[in-house]
């Protein structure tokens, strides 16, 4: 089955849109998906977004998300910046609704050419995360590589770690990065945050993505980074982050409110991998 793709990035956020509505056919095989995800054997990618149909029906579409290992996860925000503009045309300058794996999101073009999405409200409790922890807190003291290490943890749809690092450039990525994706306390994994705040509306973040490693851009990281600065008292409502891949802005109003994820989204080429 010939796959017609765009290869988009999100700031940097490598990623390839398949839109299969036209039939709802079932994603590639895990194998596949780690050959499309490499760039020596396919056209590479950090996250494949499967667009099919609505599942309710004020939605325009529907969309499932695989990281370049072939491992399926629940949420990516510069991969849904780059759906809607992949799917702008059919929007009439309104709103766009998605139904995805963790809920109902939207998207809107900005008059800038950048696109916002409303990546629902973040989940602080354990089980809900899921992380492993008795109660639930701001900060969590987890052991890892002979450490103990102070961290936050929450979900934006997926499961995120955030550490506070002095200078992210000198960050141990590498190292810390997989421990904790793969830490016990987080079941399902996590994406890994490494975090330095700058200023009450400005921080520096690398990620470490689970099924993907290291990306320059993650956009729910960002939003999972700035969320739990702000539910701390260290962060105001609308913060600048600052990525590898260039920059995203996050705002949230606090709890009962969606949080808002502002950033580009543009394409790369197209073309079609034959499996």
């Amino acid at each position: 089955m010939p796959l017609r793709y765009l290869k988009m990035h999100g700031t940097g956020n490598r990623i390839l849109v398949i839109d299969r509505r036209q039939d709802s056919a079932d994603p590639p095989d895990p194998e596949t998906i780690r050959r499309m995800g490499d760039p020596v054997s396919g056209p590479g990618f950090d996250q494949l977004m499967w667009i099919i149909p609505a599942t309710s029906d004020d939605a325009l579409a529907a969309y499932r998300v695989f990281n370049s290992d072939g491992s399926e996860v629940e949420q990516c925000g510069n991969g849904l910046r780059c759906v809607a503009r992949a799917l702008a045309a059919e929007s009439a300058g309104q709103t766009m609704k998605f139904d995805s794996p963790a809920g109902r999101v939207e998207a809107r073009l900005l008059a800038d050419g950048r696109v916002t999405v409303n990546m629902g409200e973040p989940a602080f409790e354990p089980s809900a995360i899921p992380f492993h922890a008795e109660n639930r807190g701001d900060r969590y003291s987890i052991e890892v590589l002979g450490n103990t290490l102070d961290i936050a943890a929450l979900s934006m749809g997926n499961p995120h770690c955030v550490l506070d690092v002095p200078e992210v450039e000198m960050a141990d990525v590498a190292a810390l990065g997989p421990a904790l994706a793969q830490h016990d306390r987080f079941p399902e994994g996590a994406n890994v945050g490494f975090r330095r705040i700058r200023s009450a509306n400005t921080l520096d973040l690398r990620v470490f993505e689970r099924g993907a490693g290291e990306t320059l851009a993650c956009g729910t990281g960002a939003c999972a980074a700035v969320v739990s600065g702000c539910s701390e008292g260290l962060l105001e409502a609308s913060v600048a982050v600052h990525l590898p891949g260039g920059e995203v802005v996050v705002s949230w109003r606090g709890p009962g409110h969606p949080v808002w994820l502002t950033g580009d989204a543009e394409l790369i080429s197209e073309g079609i991998f034959e499996p």
